[in-house]
């Protein structure tokens, strides 16, 4: 094993001469001798960051209020919250995709007396909930805009074809562009077929594709670069080659679409990730004579691709012509690098990148770490997880139920049972969820040493959470029957409450 090339020396500046201390002067007139100044005066900002920095604890601070209380969103009778704080904890949740914290947030949005019904805001809202497959919620969320007689517009439409065709419910998406059309000025566009089409390409029906390019071309909708892509990135995931070479052909057939940095990387990843190396350098440079120039997600691709297939030369080829052509390396790309190493057992070079990840100022995250743990657990050097958890404790990262799992997984692995229970419990100490993999693995663990009685009951209280998770489901249900008027049922999607029954939109996802 080679031992790792030394860390380039870095140029660290001398450190700057501390300013004398200022003399302390009564606050106002501080500010009045700050208002004098004039606005080039080089201690102006310094003089106004300590304002600055209150507004930002302020704000930061109202914004985590709005959020305690919208966990307790049944108990809250307040209608006068201070609008900033609603709307940046409502926007914080989203951007997150925690779509339940946002659901709590929204309901208590929209009992202050300063609310007014906006589509865009379900908009946001029906799109996270696509992203987060959670189409039961979508369709609440569709009929509560329904109950404050807002009139639908294409974004909110089509968002809600994204929350059904994302988590596999397609009859459904296709009967929500059935609506549209007959909808008044609420025509699918091209941006609405292109999530449907995308959504058709992710689930692998490829057989609705040429009925949707039909409906499309019917209505004289032209198919754009970002369809062709989608089709393309369907094919390619699902290893159909042949196929994808021919949607490519027709892109650029079309003479209006030419291929695009997605485009390339599609195709680069499909190669790539089924270990057909020699293609994945052959339309690299392909795309290359294209005049397609690569991004760092394409580098990030071939470095997967090459560690996945063993060839950590070449994988560390691209590692080092990155830095050539001005590429910064991401978290991503040390993660894959991490990864890699570590599942190859050389912990030596995983170390050294991590090092490297933190002396180049790259911030790690939970990927990371969890990386690091499954690489020590496979080369059985079980010591240094505590080191790792320490590491975390001394930064912001916040440790999710993966990184968890691969702790406990590890322990579980080598028989430390004892330490395993430990870790289940510092996960919820960290008010982190356990979920089905995290229950599965432990139940393993025990069966394999005999602990029959241990096992049985993991599995009684793995029950009682799916339970209690299903009466909270059809609870949310009864409720909104009770409170939305019953033609809507039947009018808009009615299908998926009426005809199938509640359960059927928890069995679509």
């Amino acid at each position: 094993m080679h031992s790792p090339a030394p860390l380039p020396p870095t140029n660290t500046p001398s450190p700057a001469p501390r300013p004398s201390r200022a003399p302390v002067v009564p606050a106002a007139r501080h500010r009045r001798r700050q208002q004098r100044k004039p606005p080039s005066s080089p201690s102006a900002p310094d003089a106004e960051q300590p304002d600055a920095l209150a507004r930002i604890l302020r704000t930061e601070a109202a914004v985590s209020g709005v959020s305690r209380k919208a966990a307790a969103v049944a108990r809250q009778q307040s209608t006068r919250l201070w609008p900033r704080a609603v709307l940046e904890a409502l926007d914080s949740a989203v951007v997150a995709c925690r779509w339940e914290t946002a659901l709590e947030i929204f309901e208590l949005l929209r009992k202050q007396h300063w609310y007014e019904p906006r589509s865009q805001t379900y908009a946001r809202l029906l799109m996270m909930l696509g992203k987060c497959r959670q189409p039961g919620p979508a369709t609440a969320l569709f009929k509560a805009m329904l109950s404050e007689r807002l009139r639908p517009t294409v974004d909110v439409y089509t968002a809600l074809v994204g929350a059904y065709g994302y988590s596999g419910l397609l009859e459904e998406a296709l009967a929500t562009i059935d609506q549209m059309k007959g909808a008044a000025d609420c025509k699918p566009d091209e941006y609405t077929f292109s999530v449907l089409i995308n959504c058709c390409a992710k689930s692998r029906r490829f057989d609705l594709i040429p009925v949707v390019l039909d409906e499309m071309s019917y209505l004289g909708i032209k198919c754009n670069s970002v369809i062709h892509n989608a089709i393309i990135d369907g094919y390619g995931k699902a290893a159909m080659f042949l196929e994808m070479e021919s949607a490519l052909s027709t892109m650029l057939e079309s003479g209006s679409n030419v291929p695009d940095i997605y485009t390339m990387n599609s195709i680069i990843w499909a190669y790539g990730n089924h270990g057909r190396t020699d293609e994945m350098e052959k339309w690299y440079s392909e795309f290359e004579l294209m005049g397609v120039e690569p991004d760092t997600k394409t580098f990030n691709i071939m470095i997967k691709s090459y560690g996945k297939a063993g060839m950590y030369y070449k994988m560390m080829s691209i590692f080092k012509y990155m830095k050539k052509r001005f590429f910064s390396p991401t978290a991503v790309t040390f993660n894959i690098v991490i990864e890699c190493f570590g599942r190859a057992g050389n912990i030596e070079k995983m170390d050294y990148y991590f090092r490297l990840m933190k002396i180049q100022g790259v911030k790690p995250n939970p990927i990371t770490y969890c990386s690091l743990v499954n690489g020590y657990s496979k080369a059985g050097l079980l010591d240094k997880i505590p080191g790792i958890i320490r590491q975390t404790e001394n930064t912001d990262v916040v440790l999710d139920t993966p990184f968890f799992n691969c702790v406990i997984s590890a322990y579980a692995k080598s028989g430390d049972i004892k330490i395993m229970e430990e870790m289940l419990q510092l996960m919820k100490d960290k008010k982190c969820k356990p979920d089905k993999v995290t229950y599965a693995t432990m139940i393993q663990a025990y069966t394999a040493h005999g602990m029959d009685e241990a096992a049985r009951l993991l599995e009684m209280e793995t029950e009682g959470f799916d339970k209690k998770l299903l009466v909270s489901i059809f609870h949310c249900f009864n409720e909104l029957m009770l409170i939305i008027p019953p033609y809507w049922f039947t009018d808009i999607s009615g299908y998926l409450f009426l005809d199938q029954g509640p359960v059927s939109a928890v069995e679509g996802k």
